[in-house]
């Protein structure tokens, strides 16, 4: 990874250490956004803010007492009101990276949800939910530079329209013409994972352990790239690092625990050693 450098560590205060903002969390699904804001604190970020709905908000602040938590109007499907949503458009104004989708419901606000944070100065993350609602942007309406969508294979054949089993013939193939359409560094989630990009490069990695595989696993994943994000690192450098970082915290708890039988939110816990060596 010498090619990918991380950004040196900041020795000062929170601010310096990068702000990033975790849209996530819905009434079935609040625990996702401490998966998320634990990752992303974990990779190193410095200053975070979570917009949840206001249903679970209470609740998500007392869970992660290191995150001012904003809890914002649910529409009746479960996803934000559009006045909420240009409420997270002025959040996201002000943080360095943010990382939105998780837990979340598929609701009809989505693709407004996903227009507006694309068009904020922020590093973007995509995932879950909002890859079902995201719309092919025109390029130079997103101010942050290349998104990171991180979909598994169902994800990816929404964003194609196409058929599952054509992800699983072709994941490289199909996660390159995604990253051409939506302009976005694509990670192509599964056993074997894929990283590709607009202009056609790939990378794939097939480390890990099998434990990885259980509900939240995506969601860590997705807090680290927001919170390498918000140090400052480039959003190829972020994604690759990411899924190695994961997949090495996978590893390390087979070891400690056994190669299935971890949590979720056990995953971040492993990612300050190994940011260290």
């Amino acid at each position: 990874m010498n090619k990918f450098p991380l950004p040196p560590v900041v020795d000062g205060d929170k601010e310096t250490k990068g702000r990033i903002l975790i849209v996530a969390g819905s009434r079935e699904m609040a625990g996702a956004a401490l998966l998320v804001s634990t990752a992303a604190m974990r990779a190193g970020a410095g200053k975070l803010r979570m917009v949840t709905g206001k249903s679970v908000a209470v609740q998500t602040s007392i869970a992660m007492p290191e995150a001012l938590v904003v809890g914002l109007e649910e529409a009746r499907d479960g996803g934000f009101t559009r006045t909420a949503i240009h409420q997270i458009r002025e959040e996201a104004d002000h943080v360095d990276a943010v990382v939105a989708g998780p837990g979340m419901a598929v609701a009809k606000t989505g693709a407004l949800l996903a227009e507006q944070l694309l068009r904020s100065p922020a590093s973007v993350v995509l995932d879950a939910a909002l890859l079902h609602s995201l719309k092919r942007g025109e390029p130079e309406l997103r101010r942050g530079g290349h998104p990171s969508l991180l979909p598994h294979a169902g994800e990816l054949s929404s964003l194609l329209d196409s058929e599952e089993e054509e992800i699983d013939d072709d994941p490289i193939g199909c996660g390159i013409r995604a990253a051409e359409l939506y302009q976005a560094n694509v990670l192509v989630k599964g056993v074997t994972s894929h990283v590709v990009t607009p202009d056609g490069r790939a990378w794939s990695f097939s480390g890990g352990a099998p434990g990885l595989g259980v509900s939240g696993s995506g969601d860590t994943l997705a807090g680290i790239v927001g919170g390498l994000l918000a140090r400052g690192a480039e959003p190829l450098t972020a994604l690759l690092w990411s899924v190695l970082l994961h997949g090495e915290a996978g590893e390390t708890l087979a070891r400690k625990v056994g190669p299935i039988g971890f949590l979720a939110h056990e995953i971040p816990d492993e990612i300050p050693a190994l940011l260290a060596r």
